[in-house]
């Protein structure tokens, strides 16, 4: 039995034992009240032989039995209330015939069809809007998927290229210095292919989410990546979060890896690290127009078209730090700094007890 059916035996059931009721307890007013005060007197004589004639009165109720007045509107009434229980419970469910034909033709072509449902904010409009708003998120993801695997399947072909051409040029004529040379560039293609390759497998662990979480010293953390840059000044305070060492370590690398060398020259790169504030990382960089400042966490998205061709940088560094952060429910936030650079704050949610800061001690 389909909805519609259900819904509308339901509706009938009622409407018909609320009938019911309504002409049995007009059947019994009629009997004991209309009856006893609606009726017609007959007399007649009766002649006696012997004496004076005999009046007899008869009382008499005009008009037709209650018993079928009440069988007839019942039949009527049951005809009545299946078709408006039909029709109520078809009207009822129509949203969720729209809903069901929407899903039923959507495909990745076509994501953009919304259903757009008016009316009233009850629970179906409510269903359909949230059915819409499902539609958004999936067609942003499939739209950053293609734009992803363009952009990756370009960044390979580029290291890709260079190495063919080497090989092409460089064996066409071996001398000595051409190989030299040549086996300098496919080299330094090679390292770059495999810094994106890199990238794409932590990018895609870090949108899988976390499996095994501990109980990490961030500070300590961060004081150990801040190490290998002499450059970078730092300001730390005991920071306790859960999360998984292996991920955040290259949040905080890739991080201050980047507002390193997008700095200027003799500029600063400052790291500060506090429980209330998170991780702070700002450098003295150039001028980064705020409107574009969003594209710098997406893959492959860089500032400048010198910056496609090196080999240090596949531009996934801050794609990178804002999937790690999703996957360890952090905030991430960036904004320009006067004369330029940037700051990027991510803001910890996932601070560590004190039973579990006490594990996280000798880390």
């Amino acid at each position: 039995m389909t909805l519609r059916v259900r819904l509308a035996a339901l509706y009938s059931v009622l409407f018909i034992a609320t009938s019911i009721a309504v002409l049995v307890a007009v059947n019994v007013f009629i009997t004991y009240a209309v009856i006893g005060q609606t009726t017609i007197e007959t007399a007649t004589v009766r002649p006696v032989p012997d004496g004076k004639p005999v009046i007899v009165r008869h009382t008499a109720f005009s008009g037709p039995e209650p018993s079928i007045i009440t069988l007839v509107v019942g039949v009527v009434l049951v005809a009545v209330s299946i078709w408006a229980g039909w029709w109520l419970a078809g009207r009822t469910l129509r949203p969720l015939g729209r809903i069901t034909a929407t899903a039923q033709r959507l495909s990745l072509t076509n994501l953009d069809e919304r259903i757009a449902l008016k009316g009233p904010k009850d629970e179906l409009k409510e269903l359909a809007d949230t059915f819409d708003a499902m539609l958004d998120r999936l067609e942003r993801a499939v739209t950053a998927q293609s734009r992803f695997i363009a952009n990756a399947s370009h960044e390979l072909r580029t290291p890709l290229a260079i190495q063919r051409a080497a090989i092409q040029i460089g064996l066409a004529d071996p001398t000595p210095d051409r190989i030299d040379r040549f086996r300098a560039e496919m080299l330094e293609a090679n390292r770059r292919t495999e810094r994106l390759i890199d990238g794409l497998l932590v990018l895609a662990h870090s949108e899988h989410g976390l499996d095994d979480v501990e109980a990490v010293r961030f500070d300590r953390l961060v004081a150990d990546v801040v190490a290998a840059f002499p450059t970078v000044k730092l300001q730390s305070q005991p920071t306790p979060v859960v999360g998984d060492p292996v991920l955040l370590t290259l949040l905080v690398t890739n991080l201050v890896d980047n507002a390193v060398r997008h700095n200027v020259p003799d500029g600063n790169v400052e790291v500060r690290v506090t429980p209330d504030g998170g991780l702070v990382v700002s450098n003295t960089g150039p001028e980064v127009p705020v409107e574009r400042i969003p594209e710098l966490f997406e893959p492959f998205r860089r500032m400048t078209p010198d910056r496609t061709l090196s080999a240090d940088s596949a531009g996934l560094g801050l794609s990178i730090v804002a999937s790690i952060a999703r996957a360890h429910a952090m905030t991430v936030t960036a904004r320009p700094n006067p004369g330029g650079g940037l700051t990027v704050c991510c803001r910890l949610s996932r601070l560590a007890g004190p039973s579990q800061f006490r594990g996280a001690v000798g880390r």
